[in-house]
């Protein structure tokens, strides 16, 4: 029997409301952990396979788990189900959401290759040296924890490496295909563009798609595009953004800038700047643009974790409008347009004159 609500002293229920609050903060370590295990399980896909809701005891079936464990999946759903990764279609059955479709393997977007990057070991343990490494020397806890910086780590560490990278080129699809869809007018009469530190090509085999007559390069280290075969209008050169940016009309950073402190960022400009020198070239940025006062509670939390996955993995941030102002000026940029169209992050055009 539940009694009735009973009214309890103000510094009571604020004790209680915050010891509630602490606790959800304590663990929300879970949600990801949880969405972790479903992808690696397989259970997105195994929804989808099934072609109707799905009950508990189909799916333990489907991904062939103990009976036993039954209800230690329906533990897991419920929690899935609570974070609107999967939706309860009737009382004992489970269909996919919007996000959850997002998460299916063979699909050209899924994006669970992003998620099984970041929520590996190599990058969850990281934050466990966070403490250390507001104490020590180094630039940022990764390397406090394993000695290289992320990009001398993935050189070594074939896993990682490969792990990293197919994570990014997830993303690059996404944006993308949505790039080339809806912001068409950021490409019109560009003859050529340099994806700068562009992976594996994803973003501009889009680009290239939605402009056939446009030449793209994709510039990037040698561990991520020796041996890559160019395809069609997009070729791959091999070098170091901080050294050389070959010269086109304009230059893609795409979730570049984020990742390095402001003196770094300088460095990548003042090189993408002389890349676009010949002509009335530009620098299109897609990154974050954080506005604390105007964006909504959950868009502003999810920036703010991606600001400490930069703190924390490369030494990098998220910026504010006036914090990229200040960087495109001291750059010697005179002027810069930002259009929100990708969802949390930004189209930034940025203008030698």
């Amino acid at each position: 029997m539940v009694l009735p609500n009973t009214v309890v002293d103000s510094s009571t229920q604020e004790l209680l409301e915050a010891q509630s609050h602490v606790w959800n903060l304590t663990f929300s370590f879970i949600n990801s952990m949880c969405l972790k295990s479903a992808l690696e399980l397989g259970i997105p896909d195994a929804i989808h396979k099934h072609n109707k809701p799905i009950t508990i005891s189909e799916l333990a079936d489907a991904l062939s788990i103990p009976k036993s464990k039954s209800h230690a999946l329906f533990r897991l759903m419920r929690v899935l189900v609570h974070s609107k990764v999967f939706a309860k279609a009737e009382e004992d059955a489970y269909a996919l959401t919007g996000t959850s479709r997002l998460l299916l393997r063979d699909e050209p977007m899924s994006f669970t290759p992003f998620i099984l990057t970041t929520t590996d070991p190599i990058a969850v343990g990281t934050y466990d040296s966070m403490t250390e490494w507001f104490r020590d020397e180094c630039p940022t806890p990764f390397v406090t924890k394993y000695g290289r910086n992320v990009w001398e780590f993935g050189a070594h560490e074939a896993r990682w490496n490969q792990l990293f990278n197919k994570g990014m080129t997830t993303d690059s699809e996404l944006i993308g295909k949505i790039l080339a869809r809806e912001c068409k007018h950021v490409f019109e009469g560009l003859e050529t563009v340099v994806d700068v530190a562009g992976g594996r090509g994803a973003l501009a085999k889009a680009v290239a798609a939605a402009f056939p007559g446009m030449k793209l390069v994709v510039l990037d280290l040698p561990q991520v595009v020796d041996g890559l075969q160019g395809f069609e209008n997009v070729s791959f050169v091999s070098g170091d953004m901080f050294k050389y940016v070959p010269p086109a009309d304009a230059v893609i950073l795409k979730w570049i800038l984020h990742d390095w402190s402001d003196e770094d960022c300088l460095r990548i400009l003042e090189n993408c700047k002389e890349a676009t020198a010949a002509g009335s070239g530009k620098v299109i940025i897609l990154d974050m643009v954080v506005d604390c006062e105007k964006q909504e509670h959950k868009a502003i939390e999810t920036q703010l974790f991606f600001d400490m996955v930069m703190m924390v993995g490369l030494g990098g941030k998220e910026r504010t409008e006036k914090e990229w102002a200040n960087l495109f000026s001291m750059a010697g940029f005179q002027n810069y347009k930002i259009t929100p169209l990708l969802g949390l992050r930004s189209v930034i055009e940025v203008f030698p004159r």
